[in-house]
């Protein structure tokens, strides 16, 4: 059901099996304040998550918990660290409040990025309010539970020269280098991808987000894994750079139906990986 407390911005979804679905890139809103300062509403939408929020539906039939954001990643990106420190040192990306698009292209016309009063705000409007409704469902589930295993949904272009090279493997899952989930949930996902046509990589570019670090905490029974996958798995992406033209394509559910059948294996993986782990202490 809605959380209707929230604000329509912010949307959660409940479920009562052990299994949260994070979405904190699938937003294209922009409050009139902010579209004034940017240099494009379409570089601003460039990097969405597209039709992510269609492709994961299904986990609502499941029994998932689905909280997502309806607010654009270029006003606030939630799957940063709030601190502004970088995920990635030493490698491509973007801030809390991005500037750039992931190609490098600047969003906000001259002297008009947001300074450090402005990306306050916005953190107090929109990042804490969606933290804060991840830390309420993980909590209502784990009294239930005796794990929950927190998924975190993203889509990212093949190709973006700028943030890594060549072209992306179709499912990358991030879990900080093994440290936000149990070792077995993480081998039950790949060897569910690797039976498929579909490529595959762990912790390679994307080892998991501020949602996969900052709340997987296997010892306290909660299991976070971060599946960023490669848009043309799901869309007909276009073939080199992309325009306002040609992006975002429309979401063709026939298109996207065998990667769809591979993630409902996957999130099925999820909730029985959760039922069989033995609470703390157990033995």
């Amino acid at each position: 059901m809605r959380d209707e407390n929230q604000g329509s911005w912010l949307h959660v979804q409940r479920g009562d099996a052990p299994l949260v679905l994070c979405m904190p890139h699938t937003g294209t809103d922009i409050p009139a304040r902010v579209a004034g300062q940017l240099s494009s509403p379409w570089l601003a939408r460039k990097d969405t998550d597209w039709w992510i929020e269609r492709l994961y539906a299904f986990g609502a039939d499941l029994g998932a918990t689905l909280i997502r954001t309806s607010v654009s990643r270029s006003v606030i990106d939630a799957n940063r660290d709030p601190s502004g420190a970088s995920l990635y040192p030493g490698q491509a990306t973007t801030e809390l409040c991005p500037t750039t698009t992931f190609d490098g292209e600047p969003l906000y016309r001259p002297a008009a990025a947001p300074g450090t009063d402005e990306i306050a705000l916005r953190r107090r409007t929109y990042f804490e309010p969606y933290h804060g409704s991840i830390e309420k469902e993980l909590q209502r589930l784990r009294a239930a539970h005796r794990a929950v295993v927190l998924y975190d949904c993203h889509s990212i272009r093949s190709q973006i020269p700028r943030l890594f090279p060549g072209t992306l493997p179709h499912f990358n899952i991030g879990t900080n280098s093994g440290a936000s989930c149990d070792a077995a949930l993480v081998r039950e996902i790949e060897v569910i991808c690797d039976a498929t046509a579909f490529t595959r990589v762990t912790n390679g570019r994307f080892r998991g987000g501020y949602t996969t670090r900052h709340y997987g905490h296997p010892q306290d029974g909660v299991h976070a894994v971060q599946v960023e996958l490669a848009c043309r798995g799901y869309l007909r992406e276009p073939a080199g750079v992309v325009t306002s033209a040609n992006w975002p394509c429309t979401y063709d559910e026939d298109f996207a139906a065998p990667l769809g059948a591979v993630l409902t294996r996957v999130l099925n993986a999820c909730l029985a990986f959760a039922k069989s782990v033995n609470p703390p202490g157990s033995g």
